[in-house]
This record gives C-alpha cells, structure tokens and sequence, in this order.
C-alpha cells in the first residue's frame, strides 16, 4: 500500500465524530502524502515506509528536522516546507477525528509568523535545479537548498556535478599548490645559500636553543624504547605505553599513549541525525573505559535522558568536565600533538576532564539515514554545526559527567559555532550549560587576508558556478585522498607549504620537529556548502562578520569612534539633507544594547586573540565588548598576544605559558560546583569569581523584555 492510499482510508475501528468532506478529506490527504515523499528518505515507489517524513520539528524558528515514522531524523528543510507538511498533518488529523488538535510548538508559531513577514515561497520542484538558492537571500544565513529523495534525474545531476566538480577544483587545488611551491622557491635558496657558507638558517628562529633540546631529547627515548627500555610505572606519574620514532598515525589515541594518558571513543547523533565523533582523555590508572555499547550514540534528543549513573559515584572529588571544539579543516587531533605541551593532554594532567568534540562528516561522514552520494548530507554550513552538532556535544559530555554544566574551549571556527550558536535568535539556553566560554582566535571578524585574490574568486562567482566548480557534496575531496595516499612526511611538509600559503602564517613559533604531526589531522571532509558560507558572494566574505552586516557593523564601528562634537555636527548635516535620512537618525539614537547578539544567558567569555592575524580579527571583538555593545557578556579574562599569528594559541612552544596555564586558571574561577570537586594543580590559590549583578545600561524596559523573552531554544 503507497502513502496516499495509507492517508485516504479513516481508521475503520474509530468512526469520525460529526460528518467528514470525504472529497476534502481525499484532497488533503494526497497533499499530505505529496509533501511527505517530497521530504522523505526515498520514493514511495522503493517501499520504504518507515523512512516517510511524518511531521517537521522545530529546533529554532529557522531549523527544522524532519522525523520519518521510524523516528529517524533528516537534515534541516526550508521553513516553509517544515511548517507545510505539518499543517497538513494537522488538517488531516482534525479531518479524521474533530476533537483532536495538534498545537503549534513556540518555535514553530515565531517561524510562521516570520514566513508570514515576507519569507519568499520557494518552488515545491526539488531537482537540483530548482533547488539552488537564488543569489540574493538572508545576508548572514541564506537558505539551503531542498533536495528531494533520490531518483534516476537526481542521481544524474548529482553524478555531472560530482565529475565536473572533481576536474574543475582539482584544477583549483593545483593553482593553489603551484603558487606555495612557487612563493617557497626564494626562502629555499636563501636557506640553501646559508648552509653552503656553513651557516645555519635556523639559529634566528626565537626558540631554537630550545628545539634543539627537545629534538635531542626525543632522539634519546625513541632509542631507548627500540632498545626495551620502559620508564618505571611505579615511579613515574604517568607513564607511556607507546613510544620509539613517530609514525605519524593520524590518531589522537596514538599521542595520548605516548604521555601516558589514553583516549576512549564515543559517538553522539545530532538532532538532524549526523554521527559525530567525541574523544575522551583520560588516565587509564584512575578511570575504567566504558563498552562500545555505553559509548555508542543515544539517539537524537538532547539533555533529556538521566545522568548516566557511573557518573553519580563516591565521595572522592571529581574532575571538572571541559569540552574543546577545533578550527576549519581540522579535527579535534589538533589539540594532542605537542606532546605534554598540547592543551588537551596539559589540562588532563593538570586535573579536568577533558573531552575532545568533533564536528560532522570528520575523517569518516556518517548519519542515521543518509550516505556520501545523497546532496542532502551535504546541506549544512556553520549554522548547523553551531546549532547541531555543539548541543549534542555538551549534552553527551554532561550526560556522562553528571555535571550540569561544563566548560567549553574553542579555536577559530570553534569559536564562531560557539558564538553563532549562542546567540539569542539561535539557542541561547545552551549558555546556561556552559560555566566560561574561553575563546581562542576568536573567529567573528574577517581579517585581512579574505581580500586575496584566490579568496576573492570565490566571492565574485555566482553560487550556482560555485557549486558547479566545487559540486554539492563535500569540498574538494581530492585532498583527503591525498591525505591517505601520500608519503606522511611527504603530505606534512606540502600541506605546510599549502595551508601556509593560503593563511599567512608560519611555523616560526612552533616545534618543528613535530611539524608533520600537526597536519595528520587536517584536513577533515567539509561541505561545499560550508565553504561557501565562508568565501561565497553572500555572506562572511561579504559582510566580514558572523551576526552582522557590513553595513551594521560599520555604522556601529562610526558611531563608537565619534566625538561628541562630531556627534552633534553629523546630527546638524543629516537634518540639512532632509526626511531621507531618518531612519538612520532613529538608529543612531538608539542605545548600544539594543543590537546585542545575547541575551541574559550567555555565559561569560575569555578570550586571547592572536596580535598577528591576518585571518581574523579578534580586535573587533574585544572593541565590541569594551564599548558596551554586549551589555549581557561578562569578560572575565581577555589577552592579546602582539606576536602570535592564527595557530600559535594551539601549536607555539610558549603558549603553555601564555595561554594554557592561564586557560586552566579561567575555567576553575568560573567553575559553579568547586566545592566537589578536585583543584587542578597550579590553580589552588586562584579564587571563586563572583558574577557581577549585570545592569543592562541605556536599554529601556521594554526592549529589555523583548530581548529576554527570546528564548528560541526547543
């Protein structure tokens, strides 16, 4: 029996109270079943009934997921297609019983009464064609595409976009590659030029005396552990159960064991249905690894399910759960490779609990329903990983912590899921899971750099050329088949001389006996989609921020640099022109707060920007805060470091002492529950900070409500 004939038969057992338009019955039936295959997993043709779109739930007033009678989860869907196949849904079930009626959720009702404010109506043809937004949509978060079930057109169209993609930024990859070798060509011969007139070009380097000691260092264990040396368990604190020369394993398992640590894996499903990767760092001589099965996923729900009661155990103090989220391209294996002085591995030594999130797709793509060739698994940029896949993180690691609140810790890209997810149109209840948000980066500006000319390129081509040059599935596969094929040392050295050329940074501040390590884990398959939002014509290219326009975020940048003076003269000249400019006057007059991205619920931020970053610019972010524009956010520690670029808060030889230590000394001021739990070392004179009564200036009450009353979350 298909899906329309399951709908147009009442249950016989019940008869209808009242009578029933069985011609209306019939037509809204088959328009229920129209809009279901048109969001299901497959065709009604295949067979698959438990895969059929049942109804949309509404996670924010933007993000839908659509529930298939299984229970299963498909990613998001346009607005208007959620909020359709539910009224439908809803007319039906009435039809069928009168005295039934199915209650709009809040985020629904704010999404319909936004669809009803002008949201353009998007064709109900869900071929790839159609299904390409136009080029002129929400200046910060356009809408995705719809892609429907697949079919012999699709699997066509998606086959053309897949092969002419592959060719057309393979040719992308090769310019980008020619230009790094080509740019390397002169500090080549320099330092060639330097070593034949024995000199050696890397004394300049500002902690060569230290490279050296650790190089020779890790020369003399390697050779001890080929040799059957063991260090003594009982004596050392924690000692290594791998070791001898590097591999170079893109595992993060690998590199705990090496410093004596280990690494459990879990696995946690998103609300839209992607299985995501969660790394556990623990001490294997205090902590018991769970079963594959206790660490498999739970379902999509989040924050719902009970503590996990291995977490509810004894008396003694626990440690204090942190969560560390990655950058573009990398996974969460970033934050192990500098051996003891990686921040994941310091601060479990120092004494927290130290979970490592990793976004979706990764190494390995995976989700409940879809697979690599299905576009729909593809259909996600930064507001997804923000409002997905962030929240299902910490609710895991709180799942099996107990705690209700943890810390979090993020490094560029990170940090823009944190912020974008934070925000009070997103999921501002997610702030009141999170003790600090300590912000490595800071990744809401656009630095200098997205004005090159190959960033430029891809912000001039139209999204369909975009998808047609970088397809519609994930961006520029090529390299993660690099990434596997390649000689380690090999890959290393080129992805340094890529990624350097691209970003603007270097290795001056880093280990480099431990460069190649570092790019085992990068890079990671993302969407096109994602990279679009990131270099497209539409948005963070274009406006240069995560939450604001350019035009916002420039008339605000004037309005903080003016003198009252100017002030005043610039109220005189826009009086002069005329009624044109009157509504810029209103919103000069209003005050600061009213554009604020948060509300009361976010959580207090710390933040160490990189002085020498051309990628971002973290000195907005910190103006922003200082001049009263966030009136909710509480910065409790910020730094800036003049000579750190992109990567050095993670990968340079003093960040230990110029961020981690003060990392460790932030999260265990701000832990709410200090009192059960164990004081990391090196923090026991760091005092409890006190929330200060938060008095939200120059807003008057009723924006006040307005802006508190935005609970978005589910």
């Amino acid at each position: 029996m298909g899906v329309q004939e399951t709908f147009l038969q009442p249950p016989p057992s019940k008869p209808a109270i009242g009578a029933i338009d069985e011609n209306e019955l019939a037509k809204t039936a088959i328009e229920f079943a129209e809009q279901s295959e048109k969001l299901s997993l497959l065709p009604p043709e295949q067979g698959n009934h438990d895969a059929v779109a049942v109804e949309a739930q509404f996670v924010t007033p933007h993000d839908t997921v659509v529930v298939t009678a299984d229970g299963h989860r498909l990613p998001t869907v346009p607005v208007e297609e959620a909020h359709k196949l539910n009224v439908l849904k809803e007319e039906l079930e009435t039809q069928l019983e009168p005295a039934h009626h199915t209650v709009h959720s809040p985020n629904e009702e704010k999404a319909v009464a936004l669809s009803q404010n002008g949201m353009a109506k998007r064709s109900t043809d869900a071929s790839l064609k159609r299904s390409m937004p136009p080029s002129h949509t929400n200046p910060l978060f356009p809408p995705l595409p719809l892609y429907g079930p697949p079919s012999f057109m699709t699997h066509l169209q998606c086959l053309i976009f897949r092969v002419t993609s592959f060719f057309l930024s393979l040719g992308f990859l090769a310019v980008i590659v020619l230009g790094a070798l080509f740019t390397s060509i002169g500090p080549s011969l320099q330092n060639l030029w330097l070593r034949a007139t024995f000199r050696d070009p890397d004394t300049s380097r500002p902690f060569y005396t230290e490279e050296t000691r650790r190089a020779k260092l890790r020369k003399e264990e390697e050779t001890a552990w080929l040799s059957g040396i063991r260090p003594n368990s009982e004596k050392e604190a924690y000692p290594p159960t791998e070791g001898g020369p590097d591999p170079l394993y893109c595992d993060p398992t690998y590199y705990a064991r090496r410093v004596g640590l280990n690494l459990e894996p879990f696995e946690v499903q998103t609300e839209d249905g992607f299985l995501i990767d969660l790394w556990h760092v623990y001490e294997p001589k205090e902590y018991t690894p769970l079963s594959p099965s206790q660490r498999a996923h739970r379902g999509p729900e989040i924050f719902t399910t009970p503590r996990n009661p291995h977490s509810a155990s004894p008396d003694s103090p626990k440690k204090f759960p942190v969560l560390l989220i990655h950058g573009l391209l990398q996974s969460s294996g970033a934050y192990c490779v500098n051996d003891d002085s990686s921040l994941a591995f310091l601060l479990a030594k120092a004494g927290y609990d130290v979970w490592l999130g990793n976004n979706r797709c990764g190494f390995e793509p995976k989700h409940t329903l879809l697979k690599y060739p299905d576009p729909r698994m593809w259909a996600w940029n930064i507001r997804q990983m923000g409002v997905f896949d962030l929240p299902a993180l910490i609710s895991r690691v709180c799942y099996e912590t107990g705690f209700e609140k943890i810390g979090l810790i993020c490094h560029s890209q990170g940090t823009t899921q944190a912020l974008v997810a934070l925000a009070k149109e997103q999921r501002p209840d997610l702030g009141e899971k999170i003790t600090v948000f300590c912000g490595l980066a800071p990744a809401a500006y656009a630095g200098p750099l997205i004005g090159k000319m190959y960033f430029k390129f891809m912000r001039v081509i139209s999204p369909g050329f975009f998808r047609v040059m970088f397809g519609i599935h994930a961006f520029i596969p090529f390299m993660m088949e690099m990434h596997k094929r390649l000689d380690r040392k090999v890959y290393g050295w080129l992805g340094y001389k890529v990624f350097s050329f691209l970003f603007n940074w270097t290795d001056t501040r880093w280990d480099r006996g431990l460069r190649d390590r570092m790019f085992r884990f990068a890079p990671v398959y993302v969407s096109s989609e994602s990279m679009r939002w990131w270099l497209g014509r539409e948005c963070f290219a274009k406006h240069k921020c995560i939450l604001a326009t350019k035009d916002e975020w420039r008339a605000e940048e004037r309005e903080d640099s003016m003198g009252e003076d100017d002030r005043v003269l610039e109220e005189v000249d826009r009086d002069m022109e005329g009624e044109e400019h009157e509504d810029k006057k209103k919103r000069k007059g209003r005050p600061k707060g009213s554009t604020a991205w948060y509300n009361e619920k976010v959580p207090p931020f710390a933040l160490w920007v990189a002085g020498n970053d051309d990628l971002v610019d973290g000195h907005k972010l910190l103006r922003r805060f200082e001049r009263g524009r966030e009136p909710h956010v509480e910065v409790v520690h910020s730094k800036v470091i003049p000579e750190y670029e992109h990567l050095d808060v993670i990968w340079a030889m003093d960040a230990p002492e110029k961020v981690f230590n003060e990392i460790k000394e932030v999260l265990w001021k701000t832990c709410n529950v200090r009192e059960i739990c164990q004081v990391p070392k090196g923090c026991e004179d760091v005092p409890a900070w006190k929330p200060q009564q938060k008095q939200v200036r120059g807003i008057g009450e009723e924006e006040l409500q307005s802006s508190s009353s935005e609970d978005l979350s589910p």
